[in-house]
């Protein structure tokens, strides 16, 4: 049986993963990406409205953004498109287990023996591009014989052709030599200034001054388009099954007996990730009830593990939560988020770059914290707005290095979430408060440790907020505050924000 490949090619794969991401962005308003050569901003790739109205990848941005005004921008992420390539061929093996990527916007599908499986390779074609459009991604394909000559008529017509084999030079005569053999600008330039237009030309040269003028890569492309040299793929490797299951003699209702089938599928679960060289992030119980009902409880570690007697720890106030009526039938535990572990290795007993005696037992406490309430750590950042001088880290996260000059002397060990609204009186707009209200009294002041300003960061964009000026004051009562005066001094308001050491 000869060899029958099948190729996606997804022209605006990028554009089209972000409408995907962004319900809201409208479907017919113009969307380009962006990214940096040199000290250049350039156009990465642009939807078919954003080329409609005269824009193509490689233009400078600044020219964009004048012949399209409302051109909705976001940054190019060429990660983020290789993993949801990957993604994508995942899904297609549906169709055969023989699936890979054709970075940076194509899947390449070996359907040899597969196309009954779909009454014919017509209809497989059909079937796999009416799903992608359904999703939203715009697709053009093409079945023949070798994989690089399907790619390529994928990539050059859109009429979608399903070729026969054996005739490979002929399908790839009249392709034009940028999509067929996808060849680099300069190199292409210098075809075309030569007449090199299209593949039939190249085969009507001699091959040896080609090579010496153009390089054997050019030979080799030619080579692979027209048959002559098989384009080996690399399928796509599925993720490993992490969900091991057991179907129970009897119902069980007992928590005795359901802790039981958990250790058991705990060890299972061990014995699988060691073998896929995993550790578990997430991990979650399922378990089906005689009357079909359905119920599941998740837990989460800071770094992968593979301990059991962790995980048990972690699911022992949650299993609270399972309701098993008549009993439970079936159970099946899953490890649902994974990350890379090697052998011996138990990375989910460290936390932050900390790797003393104490290390492990703070891990395993966290973890078992965060299970009941939010745990989180403070990261410094560079800003004097006290609302964004911190953010929150992970618990498990490396603290980031303190920014220069990042907390002053005054601030306040304990600040507000939302600054309280204060009555105050004070003799002059700019002079510290002589008597406040708080706590549903008036209350006197000691003494002030003077005005600070704080301007707020205009390079933040947006509405600013306006520019505050706050009074560390002590109160007659030995209680210390940190408030601020927001506002013109004609109508001017104050908050109380926090509370200095």
């Amino acid at each position: 049986m000869s060899s029958r490949y099948l190729a996606l090619h997804l022209p605006d794969f990028s554009t089209d993963r972000i409408r995907r991401a962004e319900p809201g962005l409208p479907g017919t308003h113009p969307l380009a990406t962006w990214h940096v050569v040199g000290s250049r901003r350039l156009l990465a790739a642009a939807d078919p409205f954003a080329r409609a109205a005269g824009l193509r990848p490689g233009q400078a941005l600044a020219d964009a953004q004048a012949i399209l005004p409302d051109l909705a921008l976001r940054p190019a992420d060429p990660a983020g498109d290789a993993q949801a390539l990957h993604a994508l061929a995942l899904w297609a093996r549906r169709y055969t287990p023989l699936t890979a990527t054709d970075p940076p916007d194509g899947l390449l599908l070996d359907i040899t023996g597969c196309a009954h499986l779909w009454q014919d390779e017509t209809a497989l074609l059909a079937d796999a591009m009416a799903r992608l459009h359904r999703t939203g991604i715009i697709a053009q394909g093409a079945v023949a014989g070798e994989a690089a000559t399907t790619a390529a008529l994928a990539r050059a017509r859109g009429d979608n052709p399903i070729a026969m084999s054996g005739i490979e030079a002929t399908l790839a005569g009249p392709l034009p030599l940028g999509p067929a053999l996808r060849l680099a600008a300069p190199l292409l330039e210098d075809l075309g200034r030569l007449g090199l237009r299209q593949v039939r030309d190249l085969l009507a040269l001699p091959r040896a001054p080609l090579a010496r003028r153009f390089g054997p890569d050019l030979l080799h492309r030619l080579d692979a388009v027209i048959g002559r040299r098989p384009m080996p793929i690399q399928p796509v490797v599925p993720p490993a099954d992490l969900t091991i299951s057991r179907d129970l003699l009897e119902p069980i209702i007992t928590r005795a007996g359901i802790d039981a089938v958990l250790d058991v599928l705990l060890d299972a679960l061990r014995d699988r990730l060691l073998e896929t060289g995993l550790g578990a992030r997430q991990v979650t119980l399922l378990a089906w009830r005689v009357d079909g009902a359905a119920q599941e409880v998740t837990v989460a570690t800071g770094r992968p593990t593979r301990a059991p007697a962790h995980l048990r720890l972690l699911f022992r106030d949650r299993l609270e939560m399972l309701e098993p009526g008549l009993g439970f039938e079936r159970m099946a535990i899953e490890a649902r988020a994974t990350e890379a572990m090697a052998f011996g290795q138990q990375a989910s007993l460290s936390i932050g770059n900390r790797r003393d005696e104490a290390a492990p037992v703070l891990a395993q406490l966290l973890d078992r914290l965060r299970q009941r309430v939010r745990v989180r750590r403070v990261a410094p950042l560079a800003s004097h707005w006290p609302e964004h001088m911190v953010a929150p880290l992970g618990p498990h996260d490396v603290v980031p290095p303190m920014p220069p000059g990042w907390v002053p002397r005054d601030a306040p060990v304990l600040l507000l979430r939302r600054p309280l609204r204060i009555e105050v009186i004070a003799p002059l707009p700019d002079d510290p408060p002589v008597l406040l209200r708080w706590r549903g009294a008036a209350h006197r002041l000691r003494h002030s440790n003077g005005l600070r300003r704080i301007e707020p960061e205009w390079w933040r964009g947006g509405v600013l907020p306006q520019a505050r000026d706050y009074h560390q004051v002590e109160l007659l009562s030995g209680a210390r505050l940190w408030v601020y005066r927001a506002g013109a001094p004609g109508a001017a308001a104050w908050f109380l924000h926090g509370y200095p050491p």
